[in-house]
């Protein structure tokens, strides 16, 4: 069965074992999982990647932390025996071990990223081969993240496929990439200016012959560069310089193609990468500059699973989170703790959305976490994985900086010095972007990184909203030489209403209303301060969250399931997408009101709305840009509220009268937390 689907899979993709260029073969079908607490493999589920033990972040907030194995048998023809042989997995949470044929071919730790091994000494061709691949999501204290409240669903998540080169190639060994890093050190409309990293591996020979080939966007060859190479551990490094480039932009992304072929035109190996020619640097008075204008992003924290795929996303996912989030009106995403699929990176490049990628160092709210262990293991595997995470996405124009920590605690062990040496490598690795950190904490730690966002969740886990206008006046009279930002965000769930006219102080009970209002203010005193190169709104969806009350972070602008969009959601939408204009009357999921009294919050980018209540014409006034609130009226029974802004429309109804108040909070899942197995 295993012969007839590898060469379906060759006569699919027009694979003929004697071709001299690189061959790419997908390697998600045909894999038998079991847990490594069973006995046997008899009762193994088939599956297909990308796959997750955890298929459902929402079950009653139940995470899985086990060792699963992954078992794959496939026939490699004689023919391949004279080719080299990779095995790419694009995602195994946390740590992955690969056996083949009962060898142990390498290990990866660290759950986000890319990694290859070569299998090809461990081949048996002519006949079967047992690909075992062991993957552990149990938490480890040498293996970033160590402390987070986003589920690490487990499993082989993302893609895997098997390449095939020639005995001399471009190296799909470094760091996980396909081997070509391109580094830009000029991009201005005169000139776009760099080298071309690459990576060669040879079994045959010490030197060979190697062409560069730059295309732009409209396919016009730029630059074409010939040498004949040393190959050896250190990389092959071409210059390159490139008159009157198309820059990219988020207004006009464009987008260049990098070719390298290593070899002759009988033997050779051939890679292609994408990237785009911008600059991104820090300005004056803390601005951001991209390609030398002044640039302010709009962003959202964008986490990593869905109510569908739990964390084993897919393209179609991506697609639709994307749109979401263009249709909000956000030019920028936040990619919180580690990286997404390349996917949705390659999908940024095309449209122009600008991306800040986290490393994994990042400390929930948690009083019992320990984020930082000053641990040598620790310390490497950290170094390591951002390392990779810079060498995989550094060809990507859309990613524009490097998170080094997120919210650590400046408590306990010393922790600057090794963010220090984080903000090194990633500067040293790729000098052409900044490096980027998220704190809520006073001291040194907010001067490692070239820019800093405050998280300081001022009236809403500590003092009042109103005490924004006094941080932010301390802030600027003070540290304006900062190049800031600020991220904030709370919870609301649909569905915890607050039945009184004050958000209901019930334990866990976590209302829509009181994130609404909470928005309402952030927005209305922070919305185009010139203090700040940034606004980042947490979070774009809500995600599974077992160590949460209801298995579930509720912080998002729309529910895990896509399916519901939160009144925050329509206020950043009137602010932010002036293309596509909005109305809308909050407070629709608050349906049941037992105070008579009301008043009615609108969001319109349409001009003053005009709001009727049971066909009455009530006043509203604008209380801040595109936020409106009417008079208050008294009501009781069923009330219908309409509202109307030049051509556009909303309603809803209500029911105002007395309701009885719960005795208690919701019920929490019978299960919070983690389970564990071997």
């Amino acid at each position: 069965m295993k012969r007839y689907s590898i060469f379906a899979l060759l006569f699919v993709f027009g694979i003929h074992a004697y071709a001299p260029a690189r061959e790419v073969l997908q390697l998600n079908q045909g894999w038998h999982f079991f847990f490594r607490s069973e006995t046997s493999s008899d009762n193994a589920r088939y599956v297909t990647l990308p796959h997750t033990w955890n298929a459902d972040p929402t079950r009653e907030g139940v995470l899985l932390e086990a060792t699963g194995n992954y078992r794959n048998n496939m026939f490699v023809p004689t023919d391949w025996a004279g080719k080299r042989i990779f095995v790419r997995f694009y995602g195994a949470q946390n740590v992955a071990d690969l056996f083949v044929n009962g060898s142990h071919a390498g290990t990866h730790r660290g759950g986000a990223t890319a990694f290859t091994f070569e299998i090809t000494d461990k081949i048996r061709f002519g006949t079967d081969n047992a690909l075992l691949v062991v993957v552990s999501n149990a938490s480890r204290n040498d293996v970033l993240p160590t402390s987070t409240d986003i589920n690490l669903y487990g499993g082989l998540y993302r893609e895997a496929e098997l390449i095939l080169t020639s005995k001399t190639a471009v190296s799909p060994l470094y760091l996980g990439t396909d081997g070509v890093l391109v580094h830009q050190h000029i991009a201005t409309e005169e000139k776009a200016e760099g080298e071309v990293e690459i990576h060669l591996t040879s079994k045959s020979v010490a030197s060979a012959p190697v062409t560069l080939d730059i295309t732009a966007p409209n396919g016009r060859c730029v630059l074409t560069k010939r040498i004949h190479a040393r190959i050896d551990d250190n990389p092959l490094r071409i210059a390159y310089s490139i008159p009157s480039p198309r820059l990219w932009s988020p207004e006009h992304p464009a987008l260049y193609t990098v070719t390298v072929t290593v070899g002759s035109d009988d033997d050779c190996d051939r890679v292609s990468v994408r990237t785009g020619f911008r600059s991104i640097r820090t300005g004056e008075g803390g601005a951001l500059l991209l390609n030398g204008q002044p640039v302010r992003l709009r962003g959202v924290a964008l986490h990593h699973d869905n109510s569908i795929s739990g964390g084993a996303l897919k393209d179609a996912d991506y697609d639709d989170d994307l749109q979401d989030i263009r249709t909000l009106g956000a030019n920028a995403l936040r990619s919180v703790v580690m990286p997404h699929a390349q996917y949705l990176y390659d999908r940024c490049d095309e449209t122009g959305m600008c991306v800040w990628i986290d490393t994994p160092l990042h400390r929930a709210p948690f009083l019992s976490d320990a984020a930082y262990f000053a641990t040598p293991q620790f310390q490497q595997n950290g170094m390591e994985q951002l390392q990779e995470i810079v060498a995989q996405h550094i060809n990507h124009p859309s990613v524009l900086m490097w998170g080094i920590f997120s919210r650590l605690w400046t408590r306990g062990d010393n922790v600057t010095p090794y963010l220090r040496q984080l903000h090194e490598a990633a500067r040293a690795l790729d000098p052409s972007r900044p490096t980027v950190a998220v704190s809520d904490q006073n001291g040194s730690i907010n001067f490692v990184t070239d820019l800093i966002v405050w998280r300081q969740d001022v009236g809403w886990s500590k003092g009042k909203v109103d005490d924004l206008t006094l941080w932010h006046d301390n802030l600027q009279e003070k540290w304006s030489h900062l190049h800031s930002a600020i991220e904030y965000g709370g919870s609301g769930f649909i569905g915890h209403e607050s039945y009184t006219a004050q958000p209901d102080p019930i334990k866990n009970r976590m209302p829509e209303e009181r994130q609404r209002l909470f928005h309402e203010e952030y927005a209305r005193l922070l919305q185009n301060d010139s203090l700040f190169w940034g606004v980042w709104i947490e979070n774009m969806f809500d995600y599974g969250s077992a160590r949460r009350p209801y298995g579930i972070n509720g912080m998002g602008l729309a529910t895990i399931d896509r399916r519901t969009r939160k009144d925050a959601y329509y206020l950043y939408k009137a602010l932010w997408n002036r293309k596509s204009p909005t109305l809308h009357i909050s407070g629709r999921h608050y349906r049941r009101r037992n105070v008579p009294k009301q008043s009615f919050h609108l969001y319109s980018s349409a001009g003053t709305p005009l709001l009727l209540v049971n066909g009455d014409t009530v006043a509203v006034n604008e209380y801040a840009p595109c936020q409106y609130r009417s008079d208050t009226v008294e009501l009781q029974g069923r009330v219908v509220v309409k509202a109307a802004a030049g051509k556009l429309r909303d309603e809803m109804i209500i029911q105002v009268g007395n309701v009885a108040k719960p005795k208690g909070s919701p019920a929490p899942p019978r299960t919070t937390g983690r389970q564990t197995t071997n």
